[in-house]
C-alpha cells in the first residue's frame, strides 16, 4: 500500500512540476498555484458548500466528460471524480437546487442531488434535446440568471453566414426547458457571460469572425441590460466594421456596439465579475476574462486572464491581469474559464494543460 501511495505521489509531483507556473506574471501580492488536474477543463460550476468544504464541477469540450473536484474547508482540492462520460462536447455547466445542468450541444441534461451521489451518479434527466445539433460553435457555456432562467447560447454554425434563429444568439428558458425564447441576437459565438452585481445587466464575450486578417475584427465584450438587443453579426463587427459579404444588407448603426473591443482573435471565453473580498477593493465588481488565445494570426495573442474595469455600467479599461501561458509563439496552457471561490480566490480552468489553477492574494 505504501509503495502504491508513493507511486501516486510521484506521478502527482511529476505532473505538477511539468507546468512552468513560474512563467505566469501577476500584479504584486498575487500568487498562482496548481489546484487540480482535470482533463480538458472548460467551464466550471460551484456545487454545494458548507463548513466542511464543497464540490466544483468541470466540463470538457473534447474529452466528453464531466468531473467533480472535492475541496475541504481551506479550499484545498481533494479527490477528482468523473461523474459523466461519453457526452457530446459537455462544455457548459450550471448548478441549481442541488442539481447539475450540463450543456451537450443539442441537449441540456440534469443530474439531480449530484453532490451526494458523486460515487454513484444518477442517470441524467433530459431537460431539452431540441437545440441545434451543429458542432461548429455548438459547444455551450450555460448559467442561471437573476431571473431564475437558464441562459444558453447557440453559436453560428459557420465562420460567417446568415443562419437565422436560434443560431447566433443567446436563448433563455425555464429550468425545466419550457418557455424558451431568444434573449439576444447577432452573437456569433459566446462562450462566457455573467450578470453585473451592481445593476443585474448581462455581460458576455463574443468571438469575432475569421479570415479578415490578423487584426480584424476585434473580439467583443458586450452588455445586454434587456432582452431583444442585436449585436451585429453577421452584418457588422466591432460596432463599426461592415462585413464584406453581408454588410451591405444592414448598417452598423442599427446594432448595439460592444461595451469594449477586445484583442483581435484573442478568443475571450469564460468571464466573471469579481465578487470576493480577498483581492484589493479596486478589483471588486470588475470583470475577469479567460482569453483562450488566437489560432488564426501570424503572431499569437491572448493566452492570458484579462481584466476589464467597469464604472457606472461602462467598460473603462482593458488590461492584462495574468499572463505567461504563451512563451514566444509556443503556448503551454490556454485559459478557458474563471470562477470566484467563496473565500475570494480565483480559479482558472486550462483545457490545454488539463489543469485548474488558483490565484490568491496576500498584501505585500
Amino acid at each position: 500500500m505504501r509503495h502504491a501511495l508513493s507511486i501516486v505521489l510521484l506521478i502527482w509531483t511529476t505532473l505538477a512540476t511539468a507546468l512552468p507556473l513560474e512563467t505566469i506574471k501577476l500584479p504584486p501580492g498575487f500568487a498562482i498555484e496548481l489546484w487540480a488536474r482535470v482533463d480538458n477543463a472548460r467551464q466550471m460550476a460551484l456545487g454545494g458548500t458548507d463548513a466542511r468544504g464543497g464540490v466544483l464541477y468541470v466540463g470538457s469540450r473534447g474529452a466528453g466528460t464531466v468531473h467533480a473536484v472535492r475541496f475541504d474547508a481551506a479550499y484545498r482540492a481533494g479527490a477528482v471524480i468523473r461523474v459523466a462520460a461519453g457526452l457530446n462536447m459537455p462544455s457548459g455547466l450550471a448548478c441549481r437546487n442541488g442539481a447539475l445542468y450540463v450543456g451537450a450541444v443539442n441537449r441540456i441534461l440534469r443530474y439531480d442531488d449530484i453532490d451526494n451521489r458523486l460515487d454513484n451518479p444518477p442517470a441524467p434527466v433530459v431537460v431539452t434535446d431540441s437545440l441545434p445539433r451543429d458542432t461548429h460553435h455548438g459547444w455551450k457555456f450555460i448559467a442561471f440568471g437573476p431571473d431564475g432562467k437558464l441562459y444558453v447560447p447557440v453559436g453560428a454554425p459557420c465562420n460567417i453566414c446568415e443562419p437565422g434563429d436560434p443560431y447566433a444568439g443567446i436563448l433563455r428558458m425555464n429550468a425545466d426547458g419550457s418557455g424558451r425564447e431568444v434573449f439576444a441576437r447577432g452573437v456569433r459565438n459566446s462562450v462566457g457571460f455573467d450578470w453585473s452585481p451592481i445593476d443585474g445587466a448581462l455581460w458576455f464575450t463574443d468571438n469575432g469572425r475569421d479570415m479578415l486578417g490578423d487584426d480584424t475584427p476585434p473580439d467583443e465584450l458586450n452588455r445586454a441590460p434587456r432582452a431583444g438587443m442585436h449585436f451585429g453579426y453577421p452584418y457588422c463587427h466591432g460596432g463599426e466594421i461592415a462585413d464584406p459579404e453581408y454588410g451591405a444588407r444592414r448598417k452598423c448603426a442599427e446594432f448595439e456596439p460592444p461595451a469594449r473591443k477586445l484583442g483581435p482573435h484573442v478568443a475571450g471565453l469564460g468571464m466573471r465579475f469579481y465578487t470576493g473580498t480577498m483581492f484589493p477593493t479596486e478589483y471588486r465588481n470588475q470583470i475577469f476574462i479567460a482569453e483562450h488565445g488566437s489560432w488564426n494570426r501570424s503572431k499569437k495573442i491572448g493566452y492570458r486572464i484579462a481584466l476589464v474595469r467597469v464604472k457606472d455600467g461602462k467598460a473603462v479599461s482593458y488590461e492584462s491581469f495574468a499572463s505567461g501561458w504563451l512563451q514566444g509563439e509556443t503556448a503551454w496552457g490556454r485559459p478557458a474559464d474563471v470562477l470566484v471561490l467563496p473565500d475570494g480566490s480565483l480559479l482558472v480552468a486550462d483545457d490545454h494543460a488539463g489543469a485548474i489553477y488558483r490565484i490568491g492574494y496576500r498584501k505585500p
